[in-house]
């Protein structure tokens, strides 16, 4: 057995130890060339624009915060109308909290198909001034 490792040993030196050249198939170096010449004449990438995305993304960070400080301040009168002291405090918070809710809220089909028309126009001038920005028309 150790005779034979010993061989394998010498046969895979002597497949390591041979010093031929080893050349690229034919054509390949032309083709890395090529494309390294092709990279080097594609034009840079187009930037962000930040200067016309800084906006959205500051109305959209105040209405995440007024929709914070509206959360906390709905939180806040649920434990100022708490009645019932006999229960622990995450227990205290009333069962009628469509009370707090603005009377929009409180509204049947009509309120319902209201807030539709609403979210309607709202999203067809936003589509409509996507539109007109994107084609370069102001």
């Amino acid at each position: 057995m150790r005779r034979l490792i010993e061989d394998d040993e010498n046969q895979i030196n002597r497949i390591l130890s041979r010093e031929d050249e080893i050349l690229p198939s034919s054509g390949f170096a032309v083709s890395v060339m090529d494309a390294v010449r092709r990279e080097a004449a594609a034009p840079p990438p187009i930037p962000f624009p930040w200067k016309r995305a800084v906006p959205g993304l500051v109305v959209a960070g105040l209405a995440a915060v007024l929709a914070l400080v509206a959360g906390v301040v709905a939180i806040g009168q649920l434990g100022r109308t708490s009645t019932s002291a006999q229960f622990p405090s995450f227990l205290s918070l009333p069962l009628s909290l469509p009370s707090l809710m603005p009377i929009n809220f409180h509204g049947g089909m009509e309120s319902a198909a209201s807030w539709t028309v609403l979210a309607l126009l709202v999203t067809f001038v936003s589509v409509k001034l996507s539109m007109r920005l994107a084609s370069g028309r102001v």
